[in-house]
């Protein structure tokens, strides 16, 4: 899904190529235009923080990889 606006008062919906005025389509449509769009914003938050998790986790094993090292 990809959403532009050419203007400000005639946004368009670009989906799987084909364009749509979103001002014309029906309540309904909108309604799952915006679920999309709160998907699409709670995948990208859950990408971060599994990102966020994975350097965590790296930092914590080059952590105890240092701390066996004085081990040896």
């Amino acid at each position: 899904m990809n959403e532009q606006t050419n203007d400000y008062s005639n946004p368009v919906l670009t989906f799987e190529g084909k364009k749509y005025m979103i001002n014309e389509l029906s309540k309904d449509i909108k309604e799952s235009i915006k679920g999309l769009q709160i998907a699409d914003t709670q995948l990208k938050m859950h990408e971060d923080t599994l990102k966020l998790i994975s350097i965590s986790r790296n930092s914590l094993a080059n952590q105890l990889r240092e701390k066996l090292k004085n081990l040896e």
